[in-house]
């Protein structure tokens, strides 16, 4: 190469110093009347740098040939710290000389007076002329790191995605729509309430919307009504936002986009970057979706957390850095469903703040410019034989026993009353409407979008007018009730589908009529049976609720819980952030470092899904709307009766059942002794304590009924005093007018025609009374507390004893609700080790970090009454253990006998620990527990509540076990706890101790004056026990803007001492002795709340 070549930028002998080769050689490249002054500076920064190596070496050595690496990107990112990090160790390569282009002369000075090099670091970024660096690489071909043609389809998605899919690389199913800046409005979209039509593509909500020109990061995500509407706006970090939650559901009308489903990741994105195709780094992140708040570490950068991949994505990394011809590239890799979809192309990008990475980039890049130059060059140098990557096998300290998996079922939060309303049509307009909508295939339809609500609401307005206009006697019944389907389908003022919906069922000869003469009749003939259900909203109180047991939740993970680094062994940055020295944030510290394998499920209904998205957002400490982490989070099991029932389809057992408790409730007389033995055989006290109190059923709902009447007047006589009527202010915008058509419904139906009582309303008038009492007691309406009291006792009966009466019956019943959910929770607990779609925490980046390859597994089911119920009944009554030689069993089933309801937020909680000095095949290396809370405190419970034994946890996270930390040596002694004495249950108060005056993130900052109380008390506990001295001090109350919410019961330990092998054992015996009507089959896996398409094979779902 002739000295031209060699040119500004590289060092002579006598400016490289004695050693001649030994001194790291960087500096900026300069104009030729400018090189001395260049040299000079380089001289006596290179003498800095290794100064002590240079020392005793006298020997002069001639020049050698030297390779030039040329950096030419704008000074932005050529004096980043990464970049500097980097080309310093790249420096220490012996032959290798590093020339970082001026911007000015990148601007400014044509590229024949650019510095020479011969090999080239060039990328493009904002204000880069990647034209001119085209042209140098032509006249001056230098080695290429990354090719610069390639780095113009980098700046358009829609040519990324055309390469990405050429190359056989997943990424989510997309459509490209251009459109014509002079005419925008000529374009192949059709914008549907749910759904974007792009080129005959449908893309049901939610779904992303992104700029073709990839330097645009205004990327928006449009999540469907179901789950609250509206978008959230992704763009460039700003400060602490990288997104923002906007109510607009419509998509952008002028631009070019790319529209592609959207991939559920539970809230983590992982960015992966390359160095050559056989390095690649991988990073997770909190997704920019989730809640748009960026967690930054006390340096201000952006919280990230290095993970494994698995051999496949290494496999996609590979591809990727080959398709694009780019050595150092950067991509976005989702993980969903079990597989790893691209994303995002990047192009040139570097880790930032990791110590390793540089070290790791400087060797692979330095390896592969003297693996290309050296030889042409006649450099003497050898390919280093060292392995890149060692595989490490993570270890675990094996001194405690560690948390493995939590498992919990959960109830939904207070919610508004149900209601419900059936009526048979036969208007022509309605089978209209079920044919439409797909009908005929199953016989029945669920209406719960706005579009199809609306079409109900027109066909009941046209009725109603016609009834107006002619008065037929026939539809003349009905009218009442289309009026009343028209005034709940006009309330609130717009449609939402968690708080409404219409079910059309068909009769293929009506209504079921007494006998088959009357088919002649006129009223014979197909018809539709429309139930339309409404109200069952999750209240703000359930939100806060969900929310605050979420957050309260944390305490069941170990560590974490003082803002003391050597005690936790931990050095990461989020030890001194938000969550430093609260309780709970070991949990914090889990999931965001990425060892929280988490995976959120809710049945298909509003109030589930919402608590769900709620228990979420305390649990993780998010911020903003519960839709984005409703969307994002919440996974939902319809599909295979995992979570969900089909109320109306009972079992013949349930029929049975009911028949029997209506034929005894309807007795005039008092119960007799032999009633006593039908309905209560199991002789619980709960049972017997609320017969007591209803002594003659009839008389009782007589008294029911009287209360329900003085009630509806009462309301009526508020209605009629207009200075009253207009100073009310119900609970959650409730009207008087809605509130009295609540209870007018209830009066008229409860007692029947034939002067009898329908017992199946009981439940609804004990749900109303329930809701009045909590919400709406500023009306000081007489006698609500004896209606309460006795609905109450009714309740207690005809509730639980809908699940079956017997013990046979129950678990009958219980089997055909809940099999399919046993048979998940059975495998949560067997998976216990570590798979490859989990995000990993990679070894060798994670020094500080206590065990980065373990994980824990969360797991947690949120569903109705019927679930829980059943769950409970299974555990009870399917011979898990026996009562007479399990003393601590009898203590938790007598205790289960005295619960009286499993109210809203009731919790059965599994905790399965391994004792790592154990032997692996030992049946004690696995250790279950078995937790229970029955949720929310009913209204003047405080003298009633069963008596428990507190939290027993035979586990501890400390390496001593004292005795003094509530773990119970000896079970046959039958002592009490010692932090919970039986003679003194937790009470939780009324008003919250914690003062809501500041906060951190999302999580309320503990007043001064508990700091030492939490910090002294709370952490010398197991975690079981944490959680519940942590909740009873931080109940869910004085939330602004609502009444008042009732606390939670702290969990319950049920046995202490199980093996992984007795539950396994069980669940196999209760899941194969179900009858094969019962095992409903879980091939379909979850299915996302707005899809209804399965989602991924059995060995997918997690």
């Amino acid at each position: 190469m002739s000295e031209a070549r060699r040119g500004p930028g590289l060092r002579t002998g006598d400016a490289r110093g004695p050693s001649g080769r030994d001194v790291p050689r960087f500096v900026i490249g300069c104009d030729d009347d400018e090189r001395d002054m260049g040299q000079a500076e380089a001289g006596m920064r290179n003498e800095m740098f290794r100064e002590e190596e240079m020392e005793g070496d006298e020997d002069e050595s001639p020049a050698e040939r030297q390779i030039v690496v040329g950096i030419c990107a704008m000074m932005k990112k050529s004096k980043s710290k990464p970049m500097t990090e980097i080309l310093e160790r790249l420096c220490k390569f012996d032959y290798i000389d590093v020339v970082i282009f001026p911007e000015e002369v990148i601007l400014e000075e044509p590229v024949e007076k650019w510095p020479l090099c011969d090999c080239l670091i060039s990328f493009h970024s904002k204000g880069f002329p990647l034209d001119k660096a085209v042209e140098y690489a032509k006249l001056r071909n230098p080695l290429l790191i990354n090719d610069l043609n390639m780095q113009y389809f980098i700046q358009d998605r829609r040519e990324v995605y055309r390469i990405l899919q050429e190359e056989g690389i997943d990424l989510p199913r997309y459509a490209v729509l251009n459109r014509d800046p002079d005419n925008p409005e000529e374009c192949n979209l059709v914008e549907g309430e749910d759904h974007v039509e792009v080129n005959g593509e449908v893309f049901p909500k939610p779904f992303v919307e992104k700029p073709v020109c990839a330097e645009d990061h205004n990327v928006y995500i449009y999540y469907p009504t179901s789950a609250g509407g509206g978008s959230q706006r992704l763009f460039r970090k700003i400060g602490s936002r990288s997104s923002v939650y906007s109510p607009e559901s419509s998509v952008r009308k002028t631009g070019s986009y790319i529209y592609e489903e959207f991939m559920p990741t539970d809230g983590t994105d992982v960015k992966v970057y390359t160095v050559g195709p056989d390095y690649a780094h991988a990073e997770a992140r909190k997704s920019p979706a989730l809640d748009g708040k960026v967690e930054r570490d006390s340096e201000g950068k952006e919280i990230r957390y290095p993970v494994m991949l698995t051999a496949m994505e290494k496999l996609v990394a590979r591809k990727v850095c080959l398709a694009f011809k780019q050595t150092v590239c950067g991509f976005d890799l989702l993980r969903a469903n079990g597989h790893s979809f691209v994303c995002d192309v990047n192009g040139f990008s570097f880790v930032k703040n990791s110590m390793k990475y540089y070290d790791d980039c400087a060797k692979v890049l330095g390896n592969l410019v003297m693996r290309e130059l050296a030889p042409q060059f006649h450099i003497p140098w050898s390919i280093p034989m060292e392995a890149e990557d060692i595989p490490i096998v993570p270890t675990t300290s094996g001194t405690m026993m560690e948390l493995r998996c939590v498992i919990a079922i959960i109830r939904h939060g207070d919610r508004t009353p149900k209601q419900k309303m059936k009526m048979e049509v036969r208007h022509p307009l309605f089978f209209e409407l079920f044919e439409k909508c797909g009908g005929y295939k199953t016989g029945k339809l669920k209406l719960k979008k706005p579009k199809q609500l609306q079409e109900v609401l027109d066909i009941a307005r046209l009725l109603l007018i016609e009834l107006g206009q002619h008065n037929d006697c026939e539809i003349e019944e009905k009218k009442s009730k289309l009026e009343q389907l028209k005034t709940v389908l006009e309330m609130y003022g717009h449609f939402s589908g968690i708080n409404r919906k219409v079910q059309l069922t068909y009769l293929r000869t009506g209504q079921p009529k007494a006998s088959s003469e009357e088919e002649d009749s006129k009223k014979d003939g197909p018809s539709l049976l429309l139930v339309l259900k409404w109200g069952g909203e999750l209240t703000p109180a359930g939100r806060v609720q969900a929310e605050e047991l979420g957050r309260a939740f944390r305490c069941m993970y170990p560590g974490g819980q003082a803002g003391n680094r050597q005690s936790l062994g931990c050095e990461s940055p989020i030890d001194f952030g938000d969550y430093a020295g609260f309780p709970g944030c070991g949990l914090l510290r889990l999931h965001s470092t990425y060892r929280h394998d988490l995976k959120i499920y809710a049945s298909d209904e509003g109030r589930v899904q919402m608590t769900a998205a709620a228990f979420a957002k305390g649990l993780l400490a998010l911020e903003g709307e519960l839709t984005p982490i409703l969307v994002q989070m919440v996974k939902s099991a319809n599909m295979n009766g995992l979570l969900d029932s089909d109320s109306d389809s009972l079992t013949d057992c349930q029929q049975r059942v009911k028949a029997r408790l209506h034929e005894i409730m309807q007795k005039d007389q008092e119960f007799l002794p032999d009633e006593y033995a039908k309905l209560a055989p199991t002789g619980s006290p709960s049972l017997v304590n609320s017969m007591k109190v209803i002594d003659n059923p009839v008389k009782t709902c007589d008294k029911v009924y009287a209360l329900i009447q003085s009630l509806t007047s009462q309301i009526r006589r508020r209605l009629e005093d207009p200075k009253s009527a207009g100073n009310l202010q119900l609970y959650h915008s409730e009207t008087l007018e809605l509130m009295l058509q609540r209870w007018s419904k209830l009066e008229r139906d409860f007692r029947m025609k034939n002067g009898r009582y329908d017992i199946s309303k009981i439940p609804d008038i004990y749900d109303c009374i329930k809701y009045d009492t909590q919400h709406n007691a500023s009306l000081s309406l007489e006698d609500t507390l004896e209606l309460f009291r006795l609905s109450r006792a009714l309740a207690d009966i005809i509730i639980p004893q809908e699940y079956g009466i017997t013990k046979a019956e129950k678990l009958d019943i219980a089997q055909a609700y809940c099999v399919p959910l046993m048979k998940k929770i059975q495998l949560d607990l067997q998976r216990t080790h570590e798979d490859e779609a989990v995000n990993k925490l990679h070894p060798l980046y994670s020094r500080g970090v206590m065990s980065p390859g373990r994980h824990v597994r969360t797991r947690l089911y949120f569903t109705s009454e019927s679930h829980v119920h059943s769950l409970l009944s299974m555990f009870r009554y399917g011979g898990l253990l026996d009562e007479e030689t399990d003393q601590q069993w009898k203590q938790a089933m007598d205790y289960l006998s005295a619960v009286t309801e499993l109210n809203y937020m009731t919790q059965i909680v599994i905790m399965l620990y391994e004792d790592n000095n154990k032997d692996p095949s030992s049946e004690e290396r696995f250790h279950v527990e078995l937790h229970f809370s029955p949720g929310v405190k009913g209204c003047e419970d405080e003298e009633n509540v069963p008596l428990g034994f507190g939290f027993r946890p035979a586990s501890s996270e400390n390496e001593d076990k004292k005795p003094n930390q509530g773990s119970l040596e000896d079970l046959s002694q039958d002592e009490p706890d010692q932090a919970i004495p039986i003679s003194e249950p937790i009470n939780i108060q009324r008003r919250s101790p914690m003062i809501r005056n500041r906060k951190t993130g999302s999580m309320e900052v503990p007043d001064s004056r508990l700091t030492s109380l939490i910090s002294s008390e709370l952490l010398s506990m197991p975690p079981v026990k944490r959680f519940s001295v942590s909740f009873a001090r931080h109940p869910t109350n004085g939330f602004e803007g609502c009444s008042m919410v009732p606390s939670i019961y702290p969990l319950e330990t049920l046995h202490n001492s199980l093996s992984l092998k007795q539950v396994d054992e069980f669940l196999n015996r209760v899941c194969e002795s179900s009858s094969e009507a019962h095992a409903k089959t879980m091939k379909g896996g979850c299915v996302w709340l707005w899809t209804a398409v399965p989602f991924a094979p059995p060995q997918d779902v997690k």
